[in-house]
């Protein structure tokens, strides 16, 4: 998979989110509502599409929480592609990329109704934590945290 840097008004990007959209309104029906206004973000350059070929296939974004922490956003990869490791792949270049810019920690929300989404994220070191805001008292939210080190070592 070759993975571009972009912002996240690039048509591929938000092709990607778009589908994402669905799946979620799909899997968790009327509830999402409530959590699709945290899925709206400012325009940012800290975003990435991944191809196969030309084929857009995933993407993934961080925005700034403090001097210190980003939140990993609008992580998808398109279903026929899942499986193969590009989840894992994106998550690792938005972290090394977060890190890159002198941040030192990652957070994220998920569903309960996501365990792959779970799955992956404690795979690749991160642990649930209290949920902090917007998700504060959302029982449906799953969020999570990691420090962010050098992918050296």
């Amino acid at each position: 998979m070759l993975v571009r840097q972009t912002s996240n008004a690039h048509q591929d990007f938000c092709a990607l989110t778009r589908a994402l959209d669905a799946e979620l309104n799909a899997r968790y029906g009327t509830m999402q509502a409530k959590y699709d206004r945290h899925n709206v973000i400012d325009p940012i350059e800290t975003a990435l599409v991944g191809y196969e070929s030309t084929m857009p296939i995933a993407c993934g974004c961080f925005k700034t929480i403090d001097a210190q922490t980003v939140e990993i956003k609008r992580m998808f990869v398109m279903p026929t592609y899942r499986r193969r490791g590009f989840s894992s792949h994106i998550l690792k270049e938005l972290e090394s990329w977060a890190y890159a810019l002198g941040y030192q920690r990652a957070r994220l929300e998920t569903g309960k109704s996501q365990p792959e989404a779970i799955a992956l994220y404690r795979k690749c070191g991160y642990e649930v934590v209290e949920n902090f805001p917007p998700y504060v008292g959302m029982d449906n939210s799953v969020c999570m945290q990691k420090s962010l080190r050098s992918n050296d070592g």
